[in-house]
């Protein structure tokens, strides 16, 4: 036996000196976050009938990069115990989706991911055209963050830098039809989804501008509706600095078909027309600052049913603690605030015009107070097919917020924050005696401790 050990340990050794050499530096990054929430009314029902949650929820977050030679990388990304605290249930047989947020909004189950999902794999290599990626990795990031919705998709890209200009191409893949095991895609061919985007961008000093096409080619219902859609974006954006004053714009316009029937169908096609637009100023005086932001989503009412005008959704902007926040949608498991009357507004965004004027003061290096006004109403009024509607209020309410974080360490922020609501009229819904409904104002109370390392 120890005879057999020896040549066991003289044969493993021999391997590891003949073998090839190889190391990788591992950099870590990531994040942690615990959010405790008291909803009041997040239904804006009548204040007698009103249903209160409160709720904390938390998130691990680690990204590792292998640097494995000059120009060569890995990059990984993994979530874990994404979850509210106390939530002992599992997935209940639900298919993953592709990232824990989906799976919450579509199943309304705020359990989301127990142990460790990984989001993100991709390599990345330069080479004399540029840095070449190939993975699952981030979309739907670009310019500012009004029209984005971050996600991890499969992709491959090619950036190049000549100077201060920066110019890509990226290809994404969406949906793969053909071995898909959904219901009617078994043996159906040119029913992927699939997108295309080339980008420009030129940084100056104070600032940066850039232009985003993008085509969609998204074929999924082909086979069970005999349809495709096929459209285009130009989605132009700029960020600049003048002396004390920070402005950033974006403004998104999408073109092409909505619905592209195919024949013998005998179906009309839809265009679609979609426009949105975005603009915030800013102005630093020393320790204080003041601003304003102005969002806009066009709405699809249905009165042409030749074209679709919906505009752009906005999940990764928040203008308040309460209309249209993203987190709080996901982690209630809703529509967005509102429902009592069938009228909700969600974290989207889209169908609205939003407005915000805020302000806040670094008391100290590790305090900062911030006070933020904001309100907002549908750009279009949109009533369910086979509904009846009387009420013309397109209002949303008006929101005020107040924040404070607090550095306890440089990577480590503890915040409060307060919002109360003044519902809109909107929210009283359909019906022919909607204007009668009644509806209930809001008020929300949260803390958030922040670790980044």
């Amino acid at each position: 036996m120890k005879k057999f050990l020896v040549v066991l340990l003289s044969l493993g050794l021999l391997v590891a000196f003949g073998a090839t050499a190889s190391a990788a530096d591992v950099k870590f990054g990531g994040s942690y976050y615990v959010v405790g929430v008291y909803d009041n009314n997040q239904r804006l029902a009548d204040t007698d009938k009103a249903y209160s949650r409160a709720f904390f929820y938390q998130r691990i977050r680690v990204q590792p990069v292998f640097q494995i030679a000059e120009g060569l990388t890995f990059t990984t990304r993994f979530d874990a115990m994404e979850k509210q605290w106390g939530q002992t249930d599992w997935r209940g047989g639900f298919d993953d989706k592709a990232s824990s947020r989906r799976e919450t909004q579509s199943f309304g189950n705020p359990k989301i991911q127990e142990s460790i999902e990984f989001e993100r794999g991709y390599v990345g290599f330069a080479t004399p055209i540029g840095l070449v990626q190939a993975g699952y990795m981030s979309s739907g990031k670009w310019g500012t963050d009004f029209g984005d919705d971050e996600q991890s998709r499969p992709r491959a890209r090619i950036d190049t830098k000549l100077g201060p200009w920066q110019f890509g191409v990226v290809y994404e893949k969406e949906f793969e039809a053909d071995t898909s095991s959904q219901a009617g895609y078994a043996g159906k061919a040119d029913a992927d989804a699939d997108t295309l985007a080339l980008y420009g961008l030129y940084r100056f000093k104070g600032g940066d501008a850039g232009l985003l096409y993008k085509f969609f080619d998204r074929r999924q219902n082909r086979p069970t509706a005999n349809l495709r859609s096929k459209f285009h974006a130009l989605i132009p954006y700029v960020k600049a600095t003048f002396g004390p004053v920070y402005l950033e714009s974006e403004v998104f316009y999408a073109f092409g078909k909505a619905q592209q029937f195919e024949s013998p169908s005998g179906a009309s096609d839809v265009d679609i027309d979609g426009l949105g637009a975005y603009l915030k100023a800013q102005v630093n005086l020393g320790p204080a600052y003041f601003g304003g932001i102005v969002g806009y989503s066009q709405g699809n009412d249905g009165s042409d049913p030749s074209k679709n005008k919906m505009g752009p959704g906005s999940q990764d902007l928040d203008y308040g603690l309460i209309l249209g926040n993203d987190a709080l949608q996901t982690w209630e498991a809703t529509g967005g605030a509102g429902g009592a009357n069938g009228v909700a507004f969600d974290s989207s965004k889209a169908n609205s015009i939003m407005y915000s004027m805020f302000g806040g003061f670094n008391a100290t290096p590790k305090l900062n107070v911030e006070a933020t006004i904001l309100g907002g109403q549908f750009d279009k009024i949109v009533t369910p097919a086979g509904a009846t509607n009387n009420n013309t209020s397109k209002s949303l309410g008006l929101e005020f917020d107040v924040t404070a974080k607090y550095k306890i360490y440089d990577n480590l922020t503890y915040m409060v924050g307060a919002g109360y609501l003044w519902t809109g009229d909107a929210f009283k819904g359909f019906g022919t005696n909607s204007n009668n409904n009644s509806v209930g104002n809001n008020y929300l109370l949260m803390n958030r401790l922040s670790l980044s390392f």
